[in-house]
C-alpha cells in the first residue's frame, strides 16, 4: 500500500513540477525529507526539467541533506545534458563530474578554500622517517615495523588557515581518501615530529594513534572528495600524509611528501 501511495505521489509531483518549474537542489532536498525512496527521486530527476547547483558547495549541501550517490549522479548527469542516469555510460558521468570542478582544481593533489571561496593548492614538504633509532630519508628506504616516526624541518607550515577549514582531495586513480592520514604534529626545537602507522596496519599499542586525527570525507565526484575541519579540531600544526607504499621486503618506497598547514582559532 505504501508503495502505491508513493507512486501516486510521484506522478502528481512530477506533473506539477513539469507544468510549473524545473526541479533544483531545494526540490530534491524536500523529496528526501518527505521520505521518498532513492529510486523514486532518481526517476523524478530523470523525468523532470532541472536547474541544479553542481558546485562543490551544492553537492556538499545535498550530501548533508541525505542525498545518496545515485541521486548525486542523476543530478550531475542531468546537468550535463546526459538524460537518464541509468542509461548514461560511467565514462560520461565521470567526464560530467570532472567538468563541474571549480576553477583552480585541475591536477591531482590537496586543495584548501581561501577567504574568497576559491580553491588553492596545498604545498607539500619533504618528510624524513626514523626507524630503529636511525633517521632515514623516504627515498633511501628502511625496514618498517609497526609505526613510523616522521620529522619535517621547521616548527611551522607556511600555510595558515583559520578554523573551520575546508579541503578538497583530487586523488590519483586507484586511491581512496581513507588512505590519507590527517596528522597532528608536535613542534620540537627546529622541527615538527609525529608518529604514524604504515603498511595499512594500525597498532594502538605502539602509540601511533596519538598523532592521528579522524576526519570524514564527502564524495563530490569520481576521485574527488571534500573535507571540513571544524572547531572540534584543536589549533596547531597538521598535515595530510599520502599512502606510504612499501615493497615486498617492507622497505619505504614513497616520495615522502606531506600536505602541511597550520590551524589557528
Amino acid at each position: 500500500m505504501r508503495k502505491v501511495l508513493l507512486a501516486v505521489l510521484l506522478l502528481l509531483l512530477a506533473g506539477t513540477l513539469v507544468g510549473q518549474q524545473a526541479m533544483n537542489n531545494d526540490s530534491v532536498i524536500k523529496l528526501i525529507q518527505t521520505g521518498l525512496s532513492e529510486e523514486l527521486i532518481v526517476s523524478m530527476i530523470n523525468a523532470s526539467p532541472g536547474n541544479y547547483n553542481t558546485s562543490v558547495d551544492g553537492i556538499v549541501a545535498l550530501t548533508g541533506a541525505g542525498a545518496s550517490e545515485k541521486v548525486l549522479v542523476a543530478i550531475i548527469t542531468k546537468t550535463g545534458g546526459g538524460g537518464s542516469a541509468a542509461a548514461s555510460p560511467a565514462s560520461n558521468v565521470a567526464q560530467t563530474a570532472s567538468g563541474s570542478l571549480p576553477p583552480g582544481v585541475d591536477t591531482v593533489g590537496v586543495y584548501y578554500k581561501d577567504q574568497n571561496g576559491a580553491w588553492q593548492e596545498v604545498n607539500t614538504e619533504v618528510v624524513n622517517f626514523k626507524t630503529g633509532g636511525t633517521l632515514k630519508n623516504m627515498a633511501s628506504g628502511g625496514v618498517i615495523k609497526k609505526d613510523v616516526n616522521g620529522k619535517l624541518k621547521g616548527t611551522q607550515s607556511r600555510l595558515s588557515l583559520r578554523i573551520p577549514a575546508e579541503f578538497l582531495f583530487y586523488l590519483p586513480e586507484g586511491q581512496s581518501p581513507g588512505e590519507y592520514q590527517l596528522i597532528h604534529m608536535r613542534p620540537n626545537r627546529n622541527e615538527r615530529e609525529f608518529r604514524s602507522m604504515t603498511g595499512g596496519v594500525f597498532n594502538t599499542s605502539t602509540g601511533a594513534d596519538r598523532d592521528m586525527v579522524d576526519y570524514t570525507p564527502m564524495k563530490f565526484a569520481p576521485r574527488v572528495y571534500t573535507i571540513s575541519l571544524d572547531r572540534s579540531v584543536n589549533a596547531g600544526e597538521y598535515g595530510f600524509l599520502p599512502p606510504i607504499d612499501t615493497n615486498s621486503r617492507g622497505n619505504i618506497a614513497s616520495s615522502g611528501k606531506m600536505y602541511t598547514f597550520t590551524l589557528i582559532p
